[in-house]
């Protein structure tokens, strides 16, 4: 008889008949701006096929509860139409969309969400600041020659600034600031007046939130600065006409930039800034005023990839060899001395059963093995803090930790499991679970805490084959004749795990 324990696992499951992607694509709902990016992979390199970007100013939509306006939910609807006709045009073979600073931050996300799922088509992803950060980075140096030292990016978005510091296409430090051209403008400039008195307080404003990073950053061995996005872009444009330059951005040319929008008075007609920009540039130009004091920045370069770029070579490595995510996986295990060969037989076991229940459970979703894989591959990282509730460690750990490559809602997915891999279902460790996932998490929580359960001797020896069925009630486990009568311990806690699982609606039968 085969038994679990003689199959391998393979590292990454991938489809062998597309062993690199095709045409692909990459949607960034930025707070000001939505961007979108089509390419195809060709001669190990990205090929733009097409670009969007519209104009949206999500962010401006936020009241002061926290909410998205309907005007503004219905502004990104329409523009999400417009890319869901190019993306069906282009026949994407693989579509990633991300949300930034201002979905992470309202309230009524879910609403939003929901709508603009149905739109597109694709499921949307919110990530943390400092996934955005590593993006950011991915797609500024990917599109820039080769640099053998230290490099500083800096992105200005609509709602938080990213700072990176990294070396080739590796970031060494990342950091997102609560500040962006859309919010400071909003704050010191509601009229799109640009008075002395307001444009020193919006500066003074960036200065304090620059100011806990200030040392980390000024010490950390950058030799070339690069900035990236649409205030970044918009001043290299202006000053070139005001100073004849070729498109480097300089501290005097900042400075003099600053004394143009205050003479200006309001709106006015610098030369290369478009109106759609105009009314959340003076917020920017403050922010990246103070990045060049605060850090010494002397002059800085201009990359032409953003956020979107990056989520564009993410997605080639997700397809190849190079995924981000399972480097933080395995990053986790080191970290927290997990037991390695202890999550292999775990994950073995659970993936064996996911295998028999996909297509009753609805769990052919190809995350959901993935997820369930690193569930299992991280269950028991809060052990390196405390043998007690040591789930409720992992599970912390696993919603809060900075984790390249995972959304939040992927994060709170493996944060669920791990959290609930035994003893007592706390529901709420799902609150931060995206709704679309609330019943798929469940269901693979309980294929986790199974395998947990089966495993609990720790021992290599390999477990017998075992039948899983599953309908929507909950699974029966059929072992071979007399096998549970030799294991009584086994029996015994699958005996208590049945009550456990029926408190939570799911039964569980064994023979």
């Amino acid at each position: 008889m085969t038994t679990i324990a003689e199959q391998t696992l393979p590292a990454t499951p991938r489809p062998a008949e597309t062993p690199t992607p095709g045409v692909i694509a990459a949607v960034d709902l930025g707070s000001n701006s939505f961007h979108m990016v089509v390419a195809r992979w060709a001669h190990d390199g990205l090929v733009i096929l097409d670009r969007i970007r519209e104009m949206v100013r999500l962010g401006a939509g936020l009241d002061s509860r926290g909410n998205l306006s309907q005007e503004a939910m219905d502004r990104a609807l329409d523009c999400l139409g417009r890319f869901s006709e190019r993306l069906n045009t282009m026949h994407a073979d693989d579509v990633r969309i991300v949300g930034t600073n201002t979905l992470r931050k309202a309230r009524n996300r879910d609403d939003f969400l929901g709508q603009a799922a149905a739109v597109l088509g694709h499921q949307i992803d919110i990530i943390s600041g400092v996934e955005e950060a590593r993006l950011v980075y991915a797609g500024a140096t990917h599109s820039l020659p080769r640099f053998d030292g230290g490099r500083l990016v800096v992105d200005i978005g609509g709602g938080s600034t990213e700072l990176i510091v990294g070396q080739d296409n590796e970031p060494r430090q990342l950091e997102s600031l609560y500040m962006g051209c859309v919010s400071v403008s909003r704050r010191f400039f509601p009229e799109g007046k640009v008075e002395a008195d307001a444009f020193r307080r919006a500066r003074l404003f960036a200065r304090r939130e620059l100011e806990p990073v200030i040392d980390r950053y000024q010490n950390a061995g950058w030799e070339q600065a690069i900035g990236t996005s649409g205030t970044i872009r918009a001043t290299s444009r202006i000053l070139a006409h005001l100073g004849g330059t070729s498109g480097e951005i300089s501290l005097a040319g900042l400075q003099e930039l600053g004394k143009q929008l205050v003479s200006g008075g309001s709106k006015n007609s610098l030369k290369g800034l478009s109106d759609e920009r105009a009314p959340v540039f003076p917020g920017g130009v403050a922010i990246l005023t103070e990045v060049f004091e605060a850090l010494g920045v002397e002059s800085m370069t201009v990359a032409s990839g953003a956020l979107r770029e990056g989520l564009l070579y993410d997605q080639v490595g997700r397809l190849t060899d190079e995924d981000a995510r399972e480097r933080t996986v395995r990053s986790l295990q080191e970290r927290f001395h997990a037991d390695r060969d202890q999550a292999r037989r775990v994950a073995l076991t659970a993936t064996r059963m996911l295998e028999q229940v996909a297509d009753a459970w609805d769990l052919r979703n190809p995350n959901a093995s993935l997820l369930l894989r690193w569930a299992a591959a991280l269950h028991e990282i809060g052990l390196d803090i405390a043998h007690a509730k040591h789930s409720r460690h992992a599970a912390y750990l696993l919603a809060y930790a900075d984790m390249a490559g995972f959304s939040t809602g992927a994060q709170h997915v493996l944060s669920g499991m791990v959290g609930n891999q035994r003893r007592k279902f706390r529901k709420e460790m799902y609150e931060g679970v995206p709704p679309q996932w609330q019943e798929r998490a469940l269901r693979m929580t309980v294929l986790l805490r199974l395998a947990v359960l089966l495993r609990r001797s720790r021992r290599p020896m390999g477990l017998p084959e075992i039948s899983v069925q599953a309908d929507d009630e909950g699974l029966v486990l059929e072992f071979p004749p007399q096998w549970l009568e030799e294991h009584p311990l086994t029996q015994a806690d699958l005996e208590q795990e049945r009550d456990y699982l029926d408190a939570v609606g799911v039964s569980l039968g064994f023979r």
